[in-house]
């Protein structure tokens, strides 16, 4: 007996049709499971962009008193000239200082109304030969030194960063997995119930000499479509979170970095999209080994 596509077409449709509420659950299952797996490698990929970003902009930041003597001044200078360490400085004056808080403020009307050239920290930024030494570095800047205010080099909020967006992405795929082991028994049992509602046809495609794949496949591929229809909405869910994130990194310039190449988010979609039909493939894989007794 031939197994043509449209009578697998023809079957699938028929089964989800008469499961339709059952496949639905299963459908928006995946899709949000799939979803959570989605945003979570991109919160992984903007991460690790922002983080590169900033490694690689300032490896070491000398806050300075506002008001330092320019004595003062004169011996930071001279200390960082004498520390090997340091590639490169670039300092940021009074104006400088302040016209760079207001960008970082922007919008924060409270905060920069109290800001002045006067009372905003003047900067060194300084380039290490090694930028993993900016620990080392930092610890002998902030060994009381006269002028200095305050000694910050990346490490410190990449930590942070990492431990955060890792307690997130942990928490994401936690859920995600919990809800794709309930997608997967949903599925399983709009197969059992499609099965079920068959099982007289099933008898005689048996009798008259239908092959067990010619009887498997059609409930097989139910499970597919179900799988597949819920990575396609998860794709449009993930399409509009990194929308999101573009946005976000339009108007905050602190996560200019944070976008995610097209590149990246295609890879990412067929991820997702291949994971829907693994789900949907093993879900109903399952029920037909099950229940089918063929």
């Amino acid at each position: 007996m031939g197994l043509s596509a449209e009578y697998v077409a023809k079957e699938t449709f028929t089964n989800l049709w008469r499961n339709r509420l059952m496949a639905l659950a299963a459908v928006l299952t995946v899709a949000v499971s799939l979803s959570l797996v989605g945003t979570a490698l991109l919160l992984r990929q903007a991460v690790n962009r922002q983080i590169g970003a900033v490694a690689n902009n300032v490896n070491l930041q000398i806050f300075v008193n506002p008001g330092a003597a320019n004595s003062e001044l004169t011996y930071i200078r001279q200390e960082i000239k004498a520390t090997p360490q340091i590639e490169s400085c670039t300092y940021l004056n009074s104006e400088a200082s302040y016209n760079q808080a207001k960008q970082l403020l922007k919008g924060q009307k409270t905060v920069l109304s109290v800001l002045s050239p006067a009372t905003v920290p003047t900067d060194f930024r300084c380039q290490l030969h090694n930028p993993n030494q900016a620990a080392t570095v930092g610890a002998l800047f902030s060994a009381g030194i006269p002028g200095i205010y305050k000694v910050t080099w990346p490490g410190q909020s990449i930590h942070v960063m990492e431990q955060v967006t890792g307690v997130l992405q942990l928490i994401l795929l936690i859920v995600a997995i919990a809800l794709m082991v309930s997608s997967l028994v949903l599925i399983l049992n709009a197969i059992r119930m499609a099965i079920f509602a068959r099982r007289r046809e099933v008898s005689v495609m048996k009798l008259v000499g239908a092959t067990n794949w010619f009887i498997r496949i059609p409930f097989m591929a139910e499970g597919l479509v179900q799988g597949l229809l819920g990575s396609l909405v998860a794709v449009g869910i993930v399409l509009l979170s990194n929308w999101g994130l573009s946005y976000l990194s339009d108007r905050v310039q602190a996560l200019a970095q944070a976008t995610v190449p097209s590149g990246d988010l295609i890879v990412t979609e067929i991820i997702v999209v291949l994971i829907g039909l693994v789900v949907g493939v093993a879900g109903s894989s399952a029920a037909v080994r099950r229940f089918l007794d063929v």
